[in-house]
């Protein structure tokens, strides 16, 4: 029997708490007005000495450093282009954060989906997919780990994932396979970075709305996802890096391996 869930109202917006005070905070893929971008404005507010955010579009890095700026100060914002595919680019957005004092948060943020069925599924499409979303996970948290080792640094990584890591949804076996990818990894490197005193944890969102969400989703599916959610609504990007910000935090402190589920779904 379906359920016809009416929308809930978004809750209002909960002020910094100085969570991050001091640390410098670096995130991936967090150019314009995804959960990327809100949690590079959620580590500002909680007091991160710095933030270094990176995309691949470099007009929307420019624009969003600017408008950051005016609100934080020059000081506390810097960005860089960076392909996570690449490794000289993780490299160089690390030593940007050296300039800064070095890394003490990594949080991967770059994933790439798309809707393809699975005998449509062209090797190149599954590749693109899971290099960006898993292997580029991979490269900065071993970047990072080896910077954190290195420093004798006890930093912490926090890696997005997906609740499509754990269910199935047509046209998303490459997504799906990464996510899950993304799981497993955090779960495994937190093993391994353990005795360095070095955390990894991960988010998993349901549905977080934003406008890139809206132009490449149909209005129907959009619909059908709100109905799967107890709130019959999405989360707004904030409310995951606010879950995003709580594991980077020293609240935290006893969470390593974990994937949080940041969703309505399982109510």
């Amino acid at each position: 029997m379906s359920v016809t869930r009416s929308e809930q109202p978004t809750p209002d917006y909960v002020p910094g708490h100085d969570l991050l005070a001091g640390k410098v905070v670096v995130v991936t893929a967090a150019a314009g007005a995804g959960i990327g971008a809100a949690v590079v404005r959620r580590a500002l507010e909680e007091g991160a000495k710095a933030v270094v955010f990176s995309d691949t579009h470099e007009r929307r890095l420019a624009e969003a450093e600017e408008v950051l700026a005016g609100e934080f100060g020059a000081d506390r914002v810097r960005q860089l282009v960076c392909d996570v595919t690449r490794e000289a680019d993780v490299q160089a957005l690390l030593d940007a954060a050296e300039d800064l004092g070095g890394v003490d948060v990594m949080v991967n943020n770059a994933g790439l989906g798309g809707t393809s069925d699975i005998l449509a599924m062209g090797d190149d499409e599954w590749g693109r997919v899971i290099d960006i979303t898993l292997t580029g996970t991979m490269r900065c948290t071993r970047a990072a780990g080896t910077r954190f080792v290195a420093a004798g640094r006890k930093g912490v990584i926090v890696n997005n994932a997906s609740v499509i890591g754990w269910r199935a949804q047509e046209g998303q076996a490459h997504y799906a396979a990464a996510k899950a990818g993304v799981m497993a990894l955090t779960r495994c490197a937190a093993l391994d970075l353990a005795p360095h005193g070095i955390r990894v944890n991960a988010v998993s969102p349901s549905l977080a709305m934003h406008p890139f969400l809206e132009k490449v989703t149909s209005p129907e599916l959009l619909v059908e996802l709100k109905q799967r959610e107890a709130f019959g609504r999405a989360a707004a990007p904030w409310e995951v890096a606010n879950v995003m910000v709580f594991l980077a935090s020293d609240y935290s402190s006893y969470l390593t391996g974990e994937v949080l589920s940041v969703s309505s779904q399982h109510a």
